[in-house]
């Protein structure tokens, strides 16, 4: 099957996304082409920025602050127990962050934080699958793909967003 990426700027730095053929996304990473093949390690892509703009768009007015929820179709391939935690990350409310076993609590598998923290660890669409919003119980700024500083950055900016409405 056909996929395809773009690579453009936001204010943490370059951010690529890729699009299986109907356009859905299914893998983002901070950073070039390059960062998203280690990350998703795809068969081939190919560079759409057409069909890559509403995803832009989106990121974009996100970055702007102007949108707090993203509309994109998703479709990133996981268990069940991973699209569930995924499904989960994307309920928790802009502004807000979770721990691992709050986040097991709310999925109905209390005992599972591990697991969580291992789900949240292979999201492959972060910022859009907010899995930046999820930290330690004792609210350190546990694990990030990207790094710690983008993390604080994503969770800083969305504070304000949040206090802004």
């Amino acid at each position: 099957m056909r996929q395809f990426y773009d690579t453009f700027s936001t204010p943490l730095g370059d951010f690529s996304v890729a699009l299986n053929a109907t356009g859905a996304v299914i893998a983002t990473a901070f950073g070039g082409l390059a960062e998203l093949r280690e990350r998703f390690q795809p068969d081939e892509l190919e560079r759409d920025e057409k069909r890559a703009a509403e995803v832009r768009r989106e990121v974009t007015e996100y970055f702007a602050g102007d949108r707090k929820k993203f509309t994109l179709a998703l479709a990133a391939s996981g268990t069940p127990f991973q699209t569930k935690v995924w499904a989960a990350l994307q309920c928790i409310p802009l502004g807000q962050t979770r721990s691992y076993g709050q986040l097991a609590v709310e999925i109905g598998h209390a005992d599972a934080s591990r697991a969580v923290g291992r789900a949240n660890a292979t999201n492959p669409i972060c910022v859009i699958v907010p899995c930046h919003r999820v930290i330690g119980a004792d609210g350190s700024l546990t694990g990030f793909a990207f790094g710690e500083e983008i993390k604080r950055r994503l969770l800083a900016h969305e504070a304000a967003m949040a206090l802004a409405a």
